[in-house]
């Protein structure tokens, strides 16, 4: 479980993230809308301890962040790019966060669980992840993050730069690892993937908690109009 108190943080004197009160269940897929600079990628790295808060308390099962790193190897994130190392090729990465992650299975066991979400290059990794697509670094960041099998998993805008056939996978893929007792954080500006994928959505606007509410048609459509108006 995931537990945020009166969470505070700003820059240059103005806030980016204000939470009172949030609570993150195990086996849960949570879905986090809303404009650019709402907040959503300052919250992930507040939780992945990134950034250091002003103010408040997060505890991931029952560890203060500050207090302890016991926490860091139940959880995985993919943000952006910056977390590849993108002088290595495909299965060297994939490689290298497996040992770290003191995994059971290595690089090919791992694409063969996970097949659906491999392409070419990272198959044959002949390219190094800079020279990749957008969309495969993508896939590989979300292959990255089933390493060790963590039991929450942090997903910043991964919709955003795959197509529309890998986004579909990627729903699977996410609502998968709630049937497995895993949580999935997952931000994303299309509500069709979240309202497909998450079971509960948290719209944030300047830095607030505006809305957190199960997800069903009634709420998406609220959203819908939300974001129209």
């Amino acid at each position: 479980m995931i537990k945020i108190r009166n969470l505070k943080k700003s820059f240059n004197g103005k806030m980016a993230i204000e939470i009172s009160d949030l609570t993150m269940h195990p086996a849960e897929c949570i879905g986090i809308v809303g404009n650019n600079g709402a907040g959503k990628t300052t919250l992930f790295k507040s939780i992945l301890d990134l950034i250091k808060p002003d103010e408040g308390l997060i505890e991931i099962d029952g560890n203060d962040l500050h207090d302890s790193k016991d926490w860091q190897s139940s959880i995985n994130a993919f943000i952006d790019e910056s977390f590849l190392i993108e002088f290595l090729k495909p299965k060297e990465y994939l490689k290298f966060v497996l040992e770290m992650k003191h995994s059971a299975f290595g690089v090919e066991e791992l694409m063969d669980r996970y097949s659906e979400f491999c392409n070419q290059d990272i198959e044959e990794s002949k390219k190094y992840i800079r020279d990749l697509s957008t969309g495969t670094k993508v896939r590989i960041g979300v292959l990255s993050l089933l390493a060790g099998e963590p039991k929450y998993m942090i997903l910043d805008e991964p919709f955003a730069h795959i197509d529309p056939t890998s986004q579909a996978k990627l729903r699977k893929l996410i609502r998968s690892q709630k049937e497995q007792g895993r949580s999935v954080i997952v931000s994303s500006h299309n509500l069709q993937n979240i309202a497909e994928s998450c079971d509960r959505v948290i719209l944030v606007e300047s830095g607030r908690i505006k809305y957190d509410v199960p997800v069903n048609d009634e709420t998406i459509k609220n959203l819908g109009e939300y974001f129209n108006n």
